[in-house]
């Protein structure tokens, strides 16, 4: 299972997603800035921004084929990174209407479909409310294998 945690700069991505991996027995977290930071890569072009979904996607995948949950944290500025990205559980943080970053603002698209949308900071609160979504979501996995009792 492929879980994306996406948002503008700031919105609480990373903290929600390190939380979540933590409640989840087979997740992974993978941050897009330690992604980017052992590549050596912070190119934010569209075609860099296209260029860090594609890493994204092949590390989530190999989670996936080695039996885990993939929790991918990163910003998705557009449709087309999402697409690519493929998740099977989107988690909106629509917590801030901009980030840091002018050039990121300005080419955020609001995400069109969210399995669950956050919008308020406060990731402690959130991840109750997504695990049940989750398990009403993946009715057909076993919710004490991913979830524990």
């Amino acid at each position: 299972m492929k879980i994306l945690v996406c948002g503008l700069p700031g919105s609480g991505k990373s903290t929600l997603a390190e939380l979540l991996s933590k409640s989840l027995l087979t997740a992974v977290w993978i941050n897009a800035d330690e992604v980017r930071d052992r590549y050596d890569d912070w190119d934010f072009t569209p075609e860099g921004r296209m260029r860090q979904s594609r890493r994204m996607t092949y590390i989530s995948d190999g989670v996936v084929r080695a039996g885990g949950i993939a929790i991918a944290d990163f910003i998705a500025p557009t449709q087309s990174v999402r697409d690519q990205y493929d998740a099977d559980y989107v988690i909106w943080l629509d917590t801030i209407t901009e980030g840091r970053f002018e050039d990121t603002n300005a080419m955020f698209e609001k995400v069109r479909y969210a399995d669950y949308v956050v919008t308020e900071q406060d990731a402690v609160n959130q991840i109750a409310g997504i695990i049940t979504d989750m398990k009403v979501h993946f009715h057909f996995i076993d919710p004490v294998a991913v979830f524990g009792k």
